[in-house]
């Protein structure tokens, strides 16, 4: 009886383990074409430190893209670091090509399973249609390669849709909520996508995936140019994903998408982005809002915010206002929602002052431990640098200056990318 009884939790833990809460940064392959083994060594130990488990590998062809996946997998498997395929369906994919990717490395240690099943997600893909999916799934069983399917059918985002989702698409396992920020309106996202989708599969086998993203903005002839409501994005589908969905996986939108803004990795200055995306990508790093993530994920990961041993300010502005006139690119869409601000998110390991300056306006707010944020606006002078201190009981522990001036004129580009700095003890 003991010895069953050892067992049966033995198994009890193992299944916990396998399941246990994971977060993913969607990673474009289609940026990889110039990495080296090198480059992915150092994006995913970069990801390690921060607590992500692994890379969704963000395919689109069957191209220079599956070769220097095998050098990712060289890396993941000495790192430890896991992979799974998200089939970009936006573009045009034959089903043998998928079967052959999948199989490729599907005996890898670093391919991540769900379930003890490999874990097989897309980007679209609603249009190739249920046969496809059901076809997809069979011709890679018929290799002895069983999977779990969690597409993001991104035209799934109205939770009116979700009860139709399961009946439409038998084959699917999960759902990936690829939908990360409003939909052209000037509101904060709300969790109704979330709750509606992760309903719908939860009695099925596979993960509800929830999109966490920081930002939405592009400016690409041909490709689109829209910005979304963003401002504090960041923070509130943080704590939408630690306090209110607790879904299975959190997928970040993205490492490295720099075409579209939301990229928390390092700029690689190899990676060929066209002409129009450097004019508002290049010098606009990201990197502190990988500080922000560590301390989500962790919280996400054990149920608890994490004590916070040192203080810390990460802030981020867009360099030009809203209504200013730029001589080249185009006014995005939505471009009014923005706020012209400098946004600040404090974390703290008690009570302090956060002041933020910036011409002639300042603001002052009291921030306890934990996280809060704050902001200022842009004034009207031109050619105007943030100031961001931390001060406790009347006296400064750290300030600094932003690394961009905010221009009131001499547009060259329209720009929405926002560059994100950040100040510590």
């Amino acid at each position: 009886m003991q010895k069953f009884m050892f067992l049966f939790l033995a198994c009890v833990a193992l299944a916990r383990v396998t399941n246990a809460q994971r977060v993913f940064a969607h990673f474009m392959a289609q940026n990889s074409y110039s990495y080296a083994e090198s480059d992915w060594t150092n994006d995913m130990t970069t990801a390690q430190n921060i607590g992500i488990d692994g890379f969704a590998l963000n395919i689109a062809a069957n191209d220079y893209e599956v070769d220097r996946i095998v050098d990712a997998y060289a890396a993941a498997e000495i790192l430890g670091f896991k992979l799974f395929y998200s089939f970009d369906m936006s573009y045009t994919w034959q089903q043998s090509d998928m079967v052959n990717i999948v199989a490729n490395h599907s005996s890898s240690p670093s391919t991540f399973l769900w379930n003890n099943t490999i874990l097989v997600s897309t980007y679209s893909g609603e249009s190739y249609g249920e046969d496809f999916w059901a076809s997809f799934k069979s011709a890679l069983q018929s290799q002895g390669i069983d999977i779990i399917l969690a597409p993001a059918f991104t035209t799934y985002r109205d939770p009116s849709d979700a009860a139709s989702l399961v009946s439409t698409f038998p084959s699917i396992d999960g759902f990936f909520n690829w939908w990360s920020w409003p939909a052209d309106v000037d509101a904060n996202l709300t969790t109704a996508t979330d709750l509606a989708y992760q309903a719908a599969v939860s009695s099925l086998s596979g993960p509800y995936i929830m999109s966490v993203s920081p930002w939405q903005f592009k400016n690409l002839d041909g490709a689109g140019d829209w910005v979304e409501y963003s401002d504090t994005l960041w923070n509130y589908r943080w704590q939408q994903a630690v306090n209110d969905v607790k879904p299975d996986i959190v997928e970040i939108v993205t490492w490295n998408d720099y075409g579209e803004s939301h990229y928390i990795g390092d700029i690689n200055p190899n990676v060929y982005l066209g002409t129009q995306a450097p004019l508002y990508v290049n010098g606009f790093v990201h990197a502190a809002w990988r500080d922000v993530a560590q301390y989500y994920i962790s919280w996400f990961k054990t149920g608890s915010a994490p004590t916070i041993t040192k203080d810390e300010v990460v802030f981020w502005y867009r360099a030009w206002p809203k209504a200013v006139t730029c001589s080249t690119g185009s006014l995005p869409r939505n471009a009014a929602y923005p706020e012209d601000a400098v946004f600040a998110l404090a974390m703290l390991k008690d009570t302090a002052t956060i002041t933020l300056a910036m011409g002639s306006n300042t603001a002052t707010f009291t921030a306890g431990a934990g996280v809060t944020m704050g902001s200022v606006p842009f004034p009207s002078e031109d050619s105007q640098i943030p100031y961001i201190a931390i001060s406790r009981d009347g006296t400064t522990i750290v300030d600094t200056h932003g690394s961009m001036y905010v221009n009131q004129s001499g547009c060259t580009y329209y720009n929405f990318n926002p560059f994100v700095g950040s100040v510590s003890e």
